[in-house]
């Protein structure tokens, strides 16, 4: 069915990116009676490149017709929906919905694609009884960009000379190059089970708290996070242990029985929560709030990289701690005990392989242990930098929680597997909430990155 009369076709211009390289131009046209949906997904109405825009989400922001009216000369509104970097209307970043003018600069993130709102006058239109059709036509007399089959550029032919920043920042090089150095290190050390274990545990470590770093989304120097992981395990291998131990689980009820079948569950779960989650996690908060000292001390840029500015900041650090801790107690404690042990009933072979099997389980499950308790008095130590009226109550709260937890893990392991399983479920999950959370705080959320693993983004 067509009509004659004058009529505003809005439509969305791409003004930024590679798609107009050769010459070409995107139009995306508007229609009065259907939204258009932007982002990476195929399902979208406007899907931009899943690898030239990474900053933009799978679903990242929608444009809704405001009325039906054919005279209004702005009758659509642009909303976010819930972008990990957020849209910004003419350099503001949107909260909700606005509605948009002719000449509007819509960007997807803080520095991604940009689009302009714009509209032209006609006065013969078509009306398409099929709106989900019409979406899917591009615009009249639109040729899409093609290369001459014979054009191969240079950079084309040696593509590792055009990638620059993005290698290391999109293609996961450093991953990578860890991975091959780790794996030339164990062919080194063929014959030599302890430093075998050494260099399975600490990449199995680094893989974990890699996981955690890139939910986090906040860059932090990797120097710094190294240096929070080696303190813990000076602090470990230093006498301020024997305080810790002497305070503790000499004067507070935090020593164990030598039968632990002897004592209730409740009188085990309060000698666990002194004797190793206020102990230990008041350790591993130590190289935390040594990086807030330090970084009160020091100026700009140093202050932002090296101290505790917010929740994030907390979490990577406590997290950074725990990898320490994990490493020293696992390497250095459990497996020995443990292959020492089986060596002497079953030979060495068993007994190494017996090490090996604990040391796998006890790094990987540092994300639901060590590191779900640290991170998560880490963003309760970055929560109170940034309402230093209630620090003394955050702290607390933090503190309190992180430990019960760690208790709760170390007395349900002599129960039963399910309740451990339970209770490992539980403390990730605090650990995933509080950096979603500190995510949403952060005062830098403009310029972090944020990855999701599963589920549109």
């Amino acid at each position: 069915m067509t009509g004659k009369n004058a009529r505003r076709n809005a439509f969305l211009r791409l003004v930024s990116g590679n798609v107009t390289a050769y010459g070409s131009e995107f139009r995306y046209s508007l229609f009065p009676s259907k939204e258009v949906v932007i982002g990476r997904d195929p399902s979208c109405q406007v899907v931009l490149d899943a690898m030239m825009y990474r900053m933009v989400s799978r679903r990242h922001a929608v444009v809704r017709p405001l009325s039906s009216s054919i005279d209004s000369e702005s009758n659509w509104v642009i909303c976010d929906l819930n972008s990990a970097n957020g849209t910004y209307l003419n350099g503001q970043r949107l909260q909700g919905c606005q509605q948009l003018m002719p000449g509007d600069r819509i960007t997807l993130g803080y520095d991604g694609p940009e689009f302009v709102f714009e509209y032209t006058i006609n006065q013969q239109y078509t009306v398409i009884s099929s709106v989900s059709d019409a979406t899917s036509l591009p615009p009249a007399g639109y040729q899409p960009p093609t290369l001459p089959d014979s054009s191969v550029s240079f950079t084309q032919l040696f593509p590792i000379i055009s990638t620059g920043k993005d290698l290391t920042r999109k293609a996961y090089l450093i991953p990578g190059v860890l991975t091959v150095v780790f794996v030339v290190l164990m062919f080194a050390t063929v014959g030599d089970p302890q430093a075998n274990q050494v260099i399975v545990g600490s990449y199995i470590a680094f893989a974990a708290y890699y996981f955690i770093y890139q939910l986090c989304g906040k860059r932090k120097p990797w120097w710094v996070l190294l240096g929070a992981a080696l303190t813990t395990i000076i602090i470990l291998l230093s006498p301020l242990l024997d305080f810790f131990i002497f305070i503790f689980r000499g004067i507070l009820p935090g020593n164990l029985p030598s039968d632990q079948e002897s004592i209730t569950f409740t009188e085990l779960l309060i000698r666990y929560f002194f004797g190793a989650g206020l102990m230990e996690e008041l350790i591993k908060a130590l190289p935390i709030l040594l990086a807030y000292a330090i970084g009160k001390g020091v100026r700009s840029p140093w202050r932002e990289s090296v101290g505790v500015w917010e929740p994030l900041d907390g979490i990577l650090l406590g997290t950074a701690s725990a990898v320490g801790f994990t490493l020293l107690e696992t390497l250095g404690q459990y497996v020995p005990q443990i292959t020492q042990n089986v060596a002497i009933q079953a030979g060495d072979g068993a007994g190494q392989l017996a090490g090996l099997q604990l040391l796998i389980p006890r790094i990987l499950g540092s994300v639901a242990g060590h590191m779900a308790y640290s991170g998560y008095l880490g963003y309760f130590i970055g929560l109170a930098v940034l309402k230093p009226r209630k620090s003394w109550q955050i702290l607390l709260i933090g503190y309190l929680t992180a430990s019960g937890l760690h208790a709760l893990w170390n007395a349900t392991g002599t129960l039963n597997g399910l309740l451990l399983v339970v209770v490992g479920v539980l403390s990730y999950a605090f650990l995933m909430a509080a950096i979603l959370k500190a995510r949403a705080l952060s005062p830098t959320r403009e310029h972090n990155f944020a990855t999701r693993f599963l589920g549109p983004k």
